[in-house]
């Protein structure tokens, strides 16, 4: 496997895989090496079967389903979880942006929500409310904070309003 955490460069903790003897099996999966063996627990299995999109990470910067990707492909690659999105003791906008705007009760599928808008705010860093909703679609909420979540992602875009 490859740097797991924010990527060279940032300045954030990386993480590697380094013993030959503990690689993981054809079948293992990036969320069971993420989990496990690099006790990056941030990332959540909910449904391991990727319908809920809890266990999004991105793999070179683009958001997948850590329980639906062999920790094989991830072999080279950055691996972001949301442990590597803070940067020092300074949490990342999306994350902030979530905790003022009450974006998340349970938490169970925050790092997976949180992991999805700071990929869209690279993408598009002027998002639309509609442009929020679709990066959230795979996303599911038992606790049904979608309005909070759009809410603080433009709030963290700076194109929303703030907490008040």
């Amino acid at each position: 496997m490859g740097r797991v955490g924010a990527g060279a460069g940032s300045g954030r903790p990386d993480r590697q895989w380094h013993a030959a003897h503990d690689q993981p099996g054809a079948r293992t999966t990036l969320a069971e090496v993420l989990r496990g063996p690099l006790a990056l627990t941030g990332t959540k299995v909910a449904c391991d079967r990727g319908a809920c999109s809890a266990c999004t990470v991105w793999l070179d910067g683009q958001p997948v389903l850590a329980c639906m990707t062999l920790a094989v492909e991830a072999a080279g690659r950055s691996v972001t979880t949301i442990e590597g999105l803070a940067l020092g003791g300074t949490l990342h906008p999306v994350q902030q942006a979530f905790i003022e705007h009450d974006a998340l009760q349970c938490g169970y599928c925050t790092s997976g929500m949180v992991m999805s808008c700071a990929a869209l705010l690279v993408r598009r860093p002027n998002p639309a409310p509609d442009d929020v909703q679709a990066a959230i679609a795979g996303h599911l909420c038992r606790c049904g904070s979608y309005p909070h979540v759009v809410d603080a992602t433009l709030a963290a875009a700076g194109t929303g309003s703030p907490k008040g």
